[in-house]
């Protein structure tokens, strides 16, 4: 029976009869198992038809995850589920009535650096000057008012700046409305639109969807709360599941505030709690616990688990970053000879600059590792380029992908003939492609042959199955060539070939096997629903060829099938990126007043909560070990600062934490936040001198001997690139020994001293 294995909160969640409800799952509670289940419950015992759930999750793996769980427990097949992301299933909606949304057949997905291309070509075509206007600020107004559902003539001008934003905005929807392309926030706006302004297409989906799932209830923004309130206007029943603690995207649009919203304009107090965590001992969760507890307005839940008190969270300072890097190291080889996996590992920063001299220290030190949400598959610029190609044999009128490949290879079409392409395009309002008749000389010549090029890969592969269209592209376009010429290009020609992976895996999992690619294929009139079930009148058919259905898979899927899957190497990450993830040994590094709180945080309260809720996310990424560093002093941006405890650390009750390093003399950050600059002491309870001078570190040897030479703390030393500098501490033994030394010209830099050529100044 599937309600066996789950607890009593989780079956609760899974048997609520259909009503409006809201379900507060913990870091580690089981959601998807009980989404998963309460989707199964609902066709098993009669309720719904499946092809009358629709199922919202924000990552294309998290969909994959709930399809594979479902196909588990019921013997249906999934395929024609209304399961995946806000942005897979709008765009679903629009192919079925891409006339009522006013949208071409074959529209192409502009993912975000596509999208910023076409912003910088619409903006050096009308003249607009990038440095008033910086492209992703553009990208950004433009995106921010498509998720708040604004279009141009919607949007407040309450100044001149503001009002050319708007011109611009209004340039970039006819680009895109001319070119047939659509962007991300485009998607899901559009489907709005349709579903607000045709009544017979709102009405269909009203019927068909009787029950409405959504995962992470508290990443929604705006527009998308908007969108399925709409869906729901017919009386279906929204099973929300969220966690208000761990809402740490408002910096993409995430509105925590809908959780609450719903709440009282929904769920009237049909809220189900599952606190159970089922990942972390209680060390880790009792500080998780004690430090969101220092948030206002929560819905309030607490984790707890019956796996035992476990280790406590280990905290250790150190004078410098570099030493705080090479502590980091030595903890993580300490666990691997331990036996721990090393993809069981992780180190999360705050900022992406805390990175460099982490990577720097395990790379030393000979450590596998892998920096997580690293440029992504579909991102390469190899794969970029392949893709461009299959988007002009979709689309010829795509001027984004006409511009990426029109002269890469290189084809002698220069700068000055494509500002003539553009100019004559304007006049006739035309895409560049149409355009190229108008365009003379030898550069109009060669503008023609590439657009032959492009109607001959059209004809050539139309009737080829898609894993073929994407090898015979390879060869015609000269892509595979131009990379085989390439001192360093096989790297890329292996990627190229992946692509060609890719185009035959899509193809067999979603049955276009041996089908033309650029023809639509047949439509199964047959019905798929089960006996006695009676659903709502279908879709509009569906005529997407593979290769326009492929070409929506790469720009939705975009990034979730990383590189070098499953070698085992540590994990490097920012916070962000490690959301929906769990290790075994989790390493939080940078806890310093500034950083984490971040200083751009700290001094606005809805800010220094998100920020809190952030840190609840990565402490609660731990199963078994973890650990948080911070350091005395750090190179940032080129300046090295000299930190703060951050009041984190402070907010998490002693009992839970064991101090590797002194603790004593720390003082409290004040809960007003002091930011950088406060006036109570450093990491090591030392007043501020108010001097630039480097402080006496404590805790490290004052004293190594490294070959023939002895290094002591306050011992000038010179360098032949870095100039004349002072020891300020000193860490390991031999040739593995450390220094780190304050530089009079360059600041602090760690060294190792069995490399690094020091000369000792006298004095």
């Amino acid at each position: 029976m599937m309600l066996e294995k789950l607890n009593p909160e989780q079956r609760a969640a899974v048997t609520l009869e259909p009503q409006h409800a809201l379900v507060l799952a913990g870091a580690g509670s089981g959601k998807t198992r009980v989404l998963t289940t309460r989707m199964a419950w609902l066709i098993q015992t009669g309720q719904a038809s499946p092809f009358g759930l629709l199922a919202v999750t924000f990552t294309n793996k998290a969909a994959r995850e709930m399809l594979a769980r479902m196909s588990a427990i019921l013997p249906i097949d999934t395929r024609g589920l209304w399961i995946g992301t806000f942005h897979g299933l709008c765009n679903r909606m629009l192919r079925a009535h891409h006339r009522d949304a006013g949208l071409p057949q074959t529209f192409q997905i502009l993912d975000v650096t596509d999208q910023l291309a076409a912003i910088k070509r619409l903006m050096k075509a009308n003249g607009v000057d990038d440095e008033k206007y910086p492209p992703r600020d553009v990208q950004r107004f433009i995106n921010g008012a498509k998720e708040e559902g604004l279009r141009p003539n919607d949007v407040e001008a309450y100044d001149a700046h503001r009002r050319r934003l708007i011109e611009i905005y209004q340039l970039y929807e006819a680009q895109c409305q001319r070119e047939g392309v659509v962007d991300f926030a485009e998607l899901l706006l559009r489907a709005y639109e349709l579903l607000s302004r045709n009544a017979p297409v709102r009405e269909h989906y009203q019927r068909r969807f009787r029950h409405i799932l959504v995962d992470e209830f508290q990443d929604t923004n705006t527009l998308q709360y908007k969108w399925l309130r709409l869906l729901a206007g017919g009386g279906a029943a929204i099973f929300a599941v969220g966690d208000d603690d761990q809402s740490i995207y408002a910096f993409r649009g995430a509105n925590v505030g809908n959780m609450s919203d719903f709440e009282r304009d929904y769920a009237h107090g049909t809220v189900i709690r599952l606190e159970q965590n089922y990942r972390s001992y209680g060390h880790i969760l009792d500080s998780a616990n004690a430090l969101i507890g220092h948030n206002s307005g929560r819905l309030g839940k607490n984790l707890w688990t019956d796996q035992g008190e476990g280790e406590p969270v280990r905290v250790i300072e150190q004078p410098s970053d570099g030493m705080e890097a090479q502590w980091i190291v030595d903890e993580i080889r300490s666990l691997i000879h331990e036996g721990s996996l090393r993809r069981e590992i992780a180190v999360l920063y705050r900022s992406n600059a805390q990175s460099r001299v982490i990577e720097h220290a395990i790379f030393s030190a000979g450590i596998p590792y892998k920096v997580y949400g690293g440029l992504r598959f579909f991102e390469r610029q190899e794969i970029k380029h392949a893709l461009a190609y299959l988007r002009l044999m979709a689309n010829p009128h795509d001027d984004t992908s006409w511009m990426r490949v029109v002269n890469f290879p290189t084809r002698g079409i220069g700068a000055r003939t494509l500002e003539q392409l553009a100019d004559a395009a304007r006049a006739h309002d035309s895409s560049l492609y149409a355009a190229v008749a108008m365009v003379a000389g030898k550069g109009g010549s060669n503008l023609a042959q590439f657009a032959q090029l492009i109607h001959r890969l059209i004809e050539e592969t139309r009737d080829l199955p898609l894993p073929e269209m994407v090898e015979h592209m390879l060869e015609a376009s000269g892509l595979n060539a131009h990379y085989k010429a390439e001192r360093e290009g096989a790297e890329r020609l292996e990627n190229l070939n992946e692509l060609i992976t890719a185009a035959a895996v899509f193809a067999s999992e979603e049955n276009y096997d041996s089908l033309p690619a650029g023809v639509p294929p047949a439509q199964d009139t047959s019905s798929t629903l089960m006996p006695g079930v009676v659903d709502a009148p279908p879709v509009v058919a569906d005529t997407m060829t593979p290769l326009a259905a492929f070409l929506s898979h790469a720009a939705l899927e975009a990034g979730d099938n990383q590189a070098q899957q499953g070698q085992d190497a540590v994990q490097l990450m920012t916070v962000h990126a490690a959301k929906g993830l769990e290790f075994d040994a989790v390493f939080i590094t940078g806890l310093e007043e500034g950083l984490f709180p971040h200083e751009n945080s700290i001094l606005e309260q809805s800010g220094l909560e998100e920020e809190r809720r952030l840190m609840y996310v990565a402490i609660t990424r731990a199963r078994q070990r973890l650990y948080i560093s911070l350091a005395q002093s750090r190179m940032l941006h080129g300046q090295t600062r000299y930190a703060m405890r951050s009041r984190f650390l402070d907010e998490i009750p002693e009992q839970h934490l064991k101090w590797l390093s002194p603790k004593a003399g720390l003082a409290p950050v004040s809960s007003t936040g002091a930011g950088w600059n406060g006036n109570r002491g450093d990491a090591f309870g030392r007043k501020a001198t108010n001097t630039i001078a480097p402080r006496q570190p404590r805790g490290t040897a004052t004293g190594v001997t490294v070959g023939d030479k002895q290094y002591r703390v306050g011992q000038g030393v010179h360098h032949a690139r870095f100039g004349d500098g002072t020891i300020i501490g000193l860490s390991g033994a031999g040739q593995d020994a450390q220094a780190e030394i304050q530089f009079r010209d360059v600041g602090a830099k760690t060294l190792a001293l069995g490399i690094a050529k020091l000369d000792i100044v006298q004095g």
